[in-house]
């Protein structure tokens, strides 16, 4: 015997015992099957193996013809036989499987198949039922609720923010709710709330008016409001009287919004004020002689407890207060407490801390859990539900002249405001969903 890979052929070393092959074993080979007949040099090459090569190693013979690269041919003697049998059992058997007779069986392919950890693995009566009906589905398929992919989902969170149809899908308040968006602290969200709330109640069917307080004008630029030198602003209304409705812009592409832009001009309305009577009320006056009716008038204080802010608590019925999840926005939130209790006692008795909103909420740290704990023990009910996450798109935004709701309505911002929007909806009304306008 030789260790090349083959025992020696018999018709070679004229052994008696049988031709046995290391490399036979597909499912159909016996001891005494016949050998394939070799092929001529003109005959068809066999599938599965180039044409230089012989049938394989059950159908290797001595008196086998083989090409050179002249074109001619000779017989092989005992000794290359050999030698190409070894060659062909250590290199080419890598590269080329020999031809079988007939396709292996499943449960071959089965056993055949490598393992791959946490795979999915078919059923004999899955192959069976694939093969007796091409349409045939397995019960482990996942459906289409089980397996929706997360841009599916974005995309129908987008659509039931945008409300192409335009109904009234949040509810609409009995009379005007007139919302103060007031923190004495910067830096906790108020402009962005006062923008996002309002294009979120605006597009499911609330007629809505912002009033850009901040001598800044950030809301007037989220909203895409021209607010430049020139440009009548709520500065008008405060110091020479104009009506509200001449300042108001219509916000570009979300119906039922208005806007009354701030320029800088309101800057130096804190020290013309001090001289005006009734410096107080100057902006509740112009609010109610607004020929229009809203459903929601918010006003985007700025981050100070002067005039203006006094103004705005005087013309407003509730102060909504968005309190950032970090220990120094519930540092100064005592004094912003009591000036609102001043402001009730002494100039409108009907105004009442309504809402507190958690934003910049970051779900990795303990401190946000633990403010969030605080203002819910000390607040109750009138925290909102929605909680507002830290997300880059909120801040993205206003770089194009956009709320979240519609720079990125999938997003996980525009979610959690539009959740916020509808609670605010649900709490205070008092009419049903559908009323005309």
């Amino acid at each position: 015997m030789h260790d090349d890979g083959r025992y020696d052929d018999p018709r070679v070393t004229g052994s008696t015992s049988d031709p046995v092959s290391r490399e036979t074993d597909y499912p159909s080979w016996s001891p005494g099957a016949t050998a394939p007949s070799a092929q001529s040099a003109d005959s068809e090459p066999p599938r599965g193996g180039p044409a230089d090569h012989s049938t394989g190693p059950e159908g290797a013979d001595p008196t086998v013809v083989r090409r050179t690269t002249e074109g001619s041919t000779r017989p092989a003697n005992a000794a290359e036989v050999r030698q190409t049998l070894g060659r062909r059992n250590t290199a080419a058997a890598v590269r080329f499987e020999p031809a079988v007779p007939h396709q292996p069986g499943a449960a071959v392919v089965r056993d055949a198949a490598p393992v791959v950890a946490d795979a999915p693995v078919a059923s004999t009566e899955s192959l069976a039922a694939v093969a007796a009906d091409p349409t045939y589905v397995s019960r482990e398929t996942p459906t289409r609720e089980e397996d929706d992919p997360p841009l599916a989902m974005e995309a129908m969170r987008a659509v039931q923010i945008l409300n192409p149809s335009g109904e009234v899908t949040m509810p609409r308040p009995d009379r005007t709710r007139v919302m103060c968006v007031a923190n004495q602290k910067g830096g906790v969200g108020k402009t962005t709330t006062t923008v996002n709330l309002a294009v979120a109640l605006a597009l499911h069917g609330n007629r809505v008016l912002v009033v850009d307080l901040d001598p800044q004008g950030n809301a007037s630029t989220g909203l895409n409001v021209p607010h430049h030198t020139g440009i009548p602003d709520v500065y008008d209304c405060l110091i020479n009287s104009v009506p509200l409705a001449e300042v108001a812009q219509a916000v570009e592409g979300i119906p039922n919004l208005w806007c009354v832009p701030a320029t800088i001009d309101l800057a130096g309305a804190e020290i013309e004020l001090v001289s005006v009577v009734a410096r107080e009320s100057r902006l509740d006056r112009a609010i109610a002689a607004y020929p229009g009716e809203f459903d929601y008038v918010f006003i985007d204080c700025p981050p100070s407890l002067g005039l203006l802010t006094v103004n705005a608590l005087v013309a407003a019925q509730e102060v909504l207060i968005p309190i950032q999840c970090e220990y120094y926005a519930l540092e100064g939130l005592n004094q912003l407490i009591n000036n609102i209790n001043l402001v009730r006692q002494h100039l409108n008795p009907k105004l009442d801390v309504s809402t507190i909103l958690l934003t910049m909420y970051d779900r990795r740290t303990r401190l946000a859990d633990a403010v969030e704990q605080d203002v819910r023990n000390h607040f109750g009910d009138k925290v909102l539900q929605a909680v507002i996450p830290r997300n880059v798109r909120v801040s993205e935004a206003p770089s194009y002249g956009q709320s979240v709701m519609t720079y990125d309505p999938g997003s996980r911002g525009a979610t959690s405001y539009f959740e916020a929007a509808q609670e605010i909806a649900e709490r205070g009304v008092k009419e049903p969903v559908g009323r005309n306008a």
